[in-house]
């Protein structure tokens, strides 16, 4: 009997790891229709995501160029994030052109607070959010965290990787054909990050390696931020 309630709680314990998932919006915009304002990596940056990402989850969403609209946008988080769950997680990248407070998306701005309100409401127990554009820094104004000073703290389930700080640019390396950000970001998820070698890439892992490869390659001009509550420093953002 003993033995069967084992096996019956092993079981149990199998089938609720199985079912939490992971649910991703990947976006990236190259060409804005305007050879003055078009960008080289966010679209390869965006297929680059998502191919690491496919090794984590099957429920990946991905809009290029003239597909990132505002509607499309906020249609398609809105949509991962209701059928998220308690046990789930959710993922959201951007690689585009940014402004203070806000993504540019295809046809207008997208406030960081829309993103930070839809992400808000979601039931699932974490909620990631990459982003590679200029000023990215900003979207601590709508998740009321002021400190810069280091990985911000506080309490929480959101935690956003931007490429950097308020009144910087995310620069693009057309060597490597990737923006320096996602670039660090792709290498340290597939590994480069795993400082334990426990073969899962922590929210704190995967941050401390992109800083310091981001400010090294960027020749310390630009500056990853992380605006995340200590409570998700070790959730496990991919395995590899």
């Amino acid at each position: 009997m003993k033995k069967l309630l084992i096996t019956f709680l092993l079981a149990i314990l199998m089938v609720t790891g199985m079912s939490a998932r992971t649910f991703v919006l990947v976006t990236g915009i190259s060409n804005y229709n305007d050879p003055n304002n078009n960008l080289e990596q966010p679209t390869k940056d965006a297929k680059r995501f998502k191919e690491v990402m496919e090794s984590q989850t099957k429920d990946i969403t991905i809009l290029t160029s003239s597909n990132v609209t505002k509607a499309n946008v906020l249609e398609k988080l809105s949509a991962i994030c209701n059928r998220a769950q308690k046990e789930d997680q959710v993922v959201f990248f951007y690689a585009g052109h940014g402004m203070k407070g806000g993504l540019y998306a295809y046809d207008q701005p997208i406030p960081y607070s829309d993103i930070v309100r839809m992400l808000s409401k979601s039931k699932a127990g974490s909620k990631l959010a990459f982003i590679d554009a200029c000023h990215a820094g900003t979207v601590v104004n709508p998740l009321n965290n002021t400190d810069w000073s280091s990985t911000v703290t506080g309490s929480g389930d959101i935690a956003f990787f931007v490429g950097c700080r308020p009144e910087e640019g995310s620069l693009e390396n057309p060597f490597i054909g990737a923006g320096l950000f996602t670039q660090a970001l792709i290498k340290g998820m597939r590994g480069k990050s795993d400082k334990n070698a426990d073969k899962r890439i922590t929210v704190e892992e995967l941050f401390r390696y992109a800083y310091n490869d981001v400010l090294v390659h960027s020749g310390k001009k630009q500056h990853p931020q992380l605006i995340a509550p200590k409570n998700m420093y070790n959730v496990v953002v991919t395995k590899w």
